[in-house]
């Protein structure tokens, strides 16, 4: 009897093993997504994705940012699916072409470096969508900022959405109402959206995405009053009324490369650089009161934006046997 329990006990726990862990699992409508995925399919995916981020960052500091960018603009558009990477074909029209990510949208060689070394280390295994996420994590931990376990198993889409890419993500001169309603179409609150805004903690933007706050912000031929006007008088010396449109600048100009709350301290000076950003402390109570707890605490902000990526990272993944694992980022398979 004791041989026949300890025989019971051991095929429990074999099959405790396989299961996904319920503690740090993402239940989703499609399935399971859970940090161990891969453990014993590519046990070195995640160290290899970390090593290419790794040398990319090193080469240039802003792919950090972009790389963060590209995982968010992926999973608003269809959920976490690996759609933004898809190029134009017969019958694909890409993401890519999208007024959010047209000129602007970048890091997608990196993610075809990240995909080339999986594939020779475990074939048709890892799939893009999985490596955005990945990407993005360990993208900001190279900034300086938190890190957390990515839930895992996410497929790749068949298809893309250039409607979708369109009109899905917070463009930066929407209003508070548009951008928090689009937040919370994902699924996301508002201390999602004030803590993943944070994110512009890092990175650039261009010209064209915030001169109407120098010069017309309401149509009256006048720039924003809720713009710093020393801070404005610096933008106007490269963001001229015509002209310039691809001029990078600084989201943060405090700490551009390094992760941390000085974005949210810079909405508090007035010296937000997109409207998007600003309105956070100008047309909310709720997020300004949000702004004010994140400036004066790095750890809490750090905390909240790790919570807030994970869940972000989880909205409407392809799981099981929906979608597919690509062998190449940029097209579907082909059978």
């Amino acid at each position: 009897m004791s041989h026949l329990i300890q025989k019971l006990a051991t095929f429990l726990s074999m099959i405790m093993a396989l299961a996904p862990p319920c503690l740090s699992s993402m239940t989703t409508g499609s399935g399971y997504l859970y940090p161990q995925f891969y453990d014993r399919s590519c046990p070195r995916a995640q160290e290899i994705v970390k090593s290419v981020v790794s040398n990319a960052v090193a080469r240039e500091a802003r792919m950090a940012a972009s790389l963060l960018r590209l995982h968010f603009h992926d999973c608003f558009v269809k959920g976490c699916d690996g759609s933004l990477l898809l190029d134009s074909t017969g019958r694909i029209v890409s993401e890519k072409r999208s007024n959010p990510n047209r000129n602007s949208a970048r890091g997608f060689e990196v993610i075809d470096e990240i995909k080339s070394a999986l594939e020779k280390e475990c074939p048709h295994t890892v799939s893009c969508a999985d490596i955005l996420a990945l990407a993005a994590r360990d993208s900001t931990v190279l900034a300086g900022g938190p890190s957390w376990e990515v839930p895992l198993g996410r497929r790749d889409s068949r298809g893309a959405s250039l409607s979708g890419s369109n009109n899905d993500i917070p463009a930066p001169n929407n209003t508070f109402e548009t951008i928090l309603t689009k937040f919370k179409r994902q699924g996301l609150d508002l201390v999602d959206m004030v803590a993943l805004s944070g994110s512009h903690t890092i990175g650039n933007a261009r010209c064209t995405s915030f001169r109407q706050r120098l010069y017309n912000q309401t149509g009256n031929g006048k720039p924003d009053t809720t713009l710093d006007p020393s801070y404005a008088a610096q933008l106007r010396g490269r963001c001229p009324r015509s002209g310039g449109d691809q001029n990078l600048f600084f989201l943060d100009y405090v700490t551009p490369v390094h992760f941390d709350n000085s974005y949210f301290k810079n909405l508090l000076a007035y010296k937000g650089l997109l409207s998007s950003d600003q309105v956070l402390v100008t047309k909310s109570r709720e997020s300004m009161a949000l702004v004010k707890e994140y400036a004066g605490s790095n750890q809490l902000f750090f905390e909240q934006f790790a919570k807030s990526m994970v869940k972000m990272g989880s909205i409407s993944p392809l799981t099981g046997s929906k979608g597919e694992v690509r062998k190449s980022c940029r097209k579907v398979n082909s059978y």
